[in-house]
């Protein structure tokens, strides 16, 4: 194992770490660390990337069950549509698209370029959450109940973003379950972690009817990544999260803007 491969591996343990520190965002480096530290094709880091995020997110969302935080009934209404669209985005969309999207003026818009540009897009948004820590409390403001169909359009379009860049999109359920089906803070983390554990393992799958899946690597990979969740939990005990999360999300926002230098500049 060469000092590259080192640094991915330990990158794993970091994602938990981050899971654990501040209850989310660790696994939007999961493609990055993926694509470029092990140099992962990105169709196949995004694949990847939902395996790891949703057995990280599943350690979570037992713990939570346990203590009786998630809401199954707004859990599933929500996440029906969102694993449909994340599994059909897998297994379909994804494969259907052309290696070769687009050229201009002899610059070549390929299918790698155009996931690594869109995740940067998703990883600028959640850098954006995470700074302005800015996450809708049920308040006057909210008393308004929007439609059921209004919520299973918003979970449709979250599962489509989730399968194509293999982000868990816990920063767009939050706020989502906050407003729509006016759950706690609380309540809303512990159930977006259930989602996220399902949407992700069951878009996973789509991809399985056309990757050959290295278990080798993934199992001992996802596995630092939950170690690194339990390391994180006991160290929230010593550390502010909150501080940690704005301070995290800067560099999610430095990482994404580096992306999009990079991939245009291949």
């Amino acid at each position: 194992m060469d000092i590259v491969e080192i640094l991915g591996f330990t990158g794993a343990f970091l994602i938990g770490l981050i899971l654990g520190l501040i209850g989310g965002g660790g696994s939007i480096l999961t493609v990055p660390i993926l694509v470029y530290a092990l140099s992962f094709n990105p169709v196949i880091a995004t694949a990847y990337s939902l395996f790891v995020v949703g057995s990280s997110a599943a350690v979570g969302a037992i713990k939570n069950m346990m203590k009786g935080k998630v809401d199954f009934k707004t859990a599933f209404t929500f996440a029906i549509p969102a694993f449909i669209a994340i599994y059909l985005t897998r297994a379909f969309l994804i494969p259907s698209v052309p290696d070769e999207l687009f050229e201009v003026n002899g610059f070549v818009v390929t299918k790698n370029l155009g996931i690594m540009m869109f995740f940067a897009i998703v990883m600028l948004f959640a850098a954006i959450g995470m700074i302005a820590h800015n996450t809708p409390r049920v308040t006057q403001e909210y008393k308004y109940q929007p439609p059921k169909l209004l919520l299973i359009i918003y979970s449709l379009i979250i599962g489509f973003v989730t399968g194509a860049v293999g982000a868990g999109g816990g920063f767009l359920i939050v706020p989502t379950l906050v407003i729509f089906a006016k759950l706690s803070m609380k309540k809303a983390v512990a159930t977006s972690l259930f989602i996220v554990a399902i949407n992700s393992l069951i878009g996973f799958t789509g991809d399985m009817q056309h990757t050959a899946v290295e278990w080798g690597f993934l199992i001992p990979f996802t596995s630092l990544s939950i170690v690194g969740i339990f390391a994180g939990i006991w160290l929230s005990k010593f550390i502010d999260g909150k501080k940690l999360k704005k301070v995290f999300g800067w560099f999610v926002l430095i990482m994404g803007v580096y992306i999009i230098y990079k991939e245009l500049t291949r």
